[in-house]
């Protein structure tokens, strides 16, 4: 990944974070974008001190104006980007049934616009030099009904497969298109779905009475678990590999 110019969303967030990391240590140039510049400007004061050299860019994935202007400043300053990838996300609990507007279009407009905006927006670079990759950070919730989680389910499954779509669009220009598919992974928005001290363990688990299997390999994700595999798919590594879906959740799904 030498000085390869990386650009990823929802970079302050703990998938994000750890991308940005994971391709500044393998020596590429990582474009940080996020929503929110105080957490954004403190990630990357944190990876200066240790000698890595991350470019921050506050914008928000959901408006297009905003996707479109943040990509031509980051060529801008630090050339083609040769990377994408779609990390920003948010999380809305409730049951389907009881979700709101808000939550509904809020959710939908970061986890499955926020990728249609930037994805084009880098996408459309990409072609004239026929070259690029893309990883959708996505959930093993898109193809795995969950309770409480409609409105995110849905949106990673919109996520996914208009990235899958994309994929085999511009595979003709040497673009690959791939998604990892995370499960619970231990990150402030796993947090945030545990009432108590008890969650951690109850999530590797499992609970029955809401059809959700535990994690088999008896542990949690770490967000540098989930970043090394959307690394491998960027990477030459996986240069025959696109349109997939690379699963990193213990076996939670049980393979399906």
């Amino acid at each position: 990944m030498n000085g390869k110019v990386a650009l990823v969303t929802g970079a302050a967030g703990g998938i994000g974070a750890a991308v940005v990391r994971a391709i500044a240590e393998r020596g590429g140039v990582p474009a940080a974008v996020d929503a929110d510049g105080v957490a954004l400007k403190e990630r990357i004061e944190t990876l200066a001190t240790e000698g890595l050299r991350v470019e921050g860019f506050t914008a928000d994935v959901t408006r297009r104006d905003e996707a479109d202007t943040t990509v031509a400043a980051v060529e801008a300053r630090l050339g083609p980007v040769d990377y994408l990838v779609n990390a920003a996300g948010i999380l809305r609990l409730a049951e389907a049934r009881r979700v709101s507007d808000t939550d509904w279009a809020d959710t939908l407009a970061v986890n499955a616009t926020g990728v249609f905006h930037m994805s084009q927006a880098v996408v459309n670079r990409m072609v004239p030099r026929r070259s690029g990759a893309v990883v959708t950070v996505a959930s093993n919730a898109a193809g795995t009904p969950r309770k409480h989680m409609a409105a995110y389910a849905a949106s990673k499954a919109a996520a996914s497969m208009f990235t899958k779509c994309l994929g085999l669009e511009v595979a003709e220009y040497g673009i690959r298109c791939n998604l990892v598919a995370p499960g619970s992974t231990d990150t402030p928005m796993l947090n945030s779905m545990w009432h108590d001290d008890s969650g951690r363990e109850a999530t590797i688990r499992g609970d029955l009475a809401a059809y959700k299997v535990g994690i088999p390999l008896g542990k949690l994700a770490t967000p540098q678990d989930v970043a090394d595999a959307v690394v491998f798919l960027l990477s030459e590594e996986a240069a025959h590999i696109t349109m997939h879906a690379l699963t990193v959740d213990g076996g939670a799904t049980l393979g399906v």
